[in-house]
């Protein structure tokens, strides 16, 4: 189990994202999942612990939710707790014992986050370092896996080539 966190104040990056900002407008649970989706495969690269954060505070009676999707834990917070609140009380509880940072861009929480000895991240930085943890595992990916190229005359002997090569463009001895 790795020593790092990642809290993710989540409908603060939804709103913060222009796409998942967008997809809100249609469908919210679409929003959820893709960011969802996003953190899972940065998760799978990074190796990190994490801890998506929603609110739930809202919902009258809720008991607060949490729930592991694929490779990240996600919460809904309880009936009166917000989503800063809960990574206020987590930020407080390992931010001494583990390296933990969070995404958010909530001036306050930041503020608060800082005093608990964790790591800031806008959700514009949240963002370019996803950007650039894609661009690396696609790098990483490409130049692992051999050229599906296959042309019929890379494979040939040079004689035969050659000889191949003379007929094609109409030469004779």
């Amino acid at each position: 189990m790795s020593s790092e966190y990642l809290l993710v104040d989540g409908y603060n990056i939804i709103f913060a994202w222009p796409e998942l900002k967008e997809l809100t407008e249609t469908n919210m649970d679409s929003a959820r999942t893709k960011l969802q989706d996003i953190l899972c495969n940065y998760q799978g690269y990074k190796k990190c612990n994490v801890i998506l954060v929603f609110d739930g505070y809202k919902v009258k009676g809720n008991p607060g939710t949490v729930l592991q999707y694929h490779n990240i834990n996600v919460i809904f917070t309880k009936e009166a707790e917000t989503a800063d609140q809960y990574i206020e009380k987590v930020s407080q509880q390992i931010g001494r014992q583990y390296q933990v940072r969070v995404a958010t861009s909530d001036k306050m929480e930041q503020i608060i986050i800082l005093g608990a000895g964790c790591t800031r991240l806008s959700a514009r930085d949240l963002k370019k370092e996803i950007e650039e943890t894609n661009t690396e595992i696609k790098k990483e990916h490409l130049e692992r896996i051999p050229s599906k190229k296959n042309r019929l005359f890379d494979n040939v002997d040079p004689e035969l080539f050659e000889y191949l090569e003379k007929i094609r463009l109409n030469r004779k001895d």
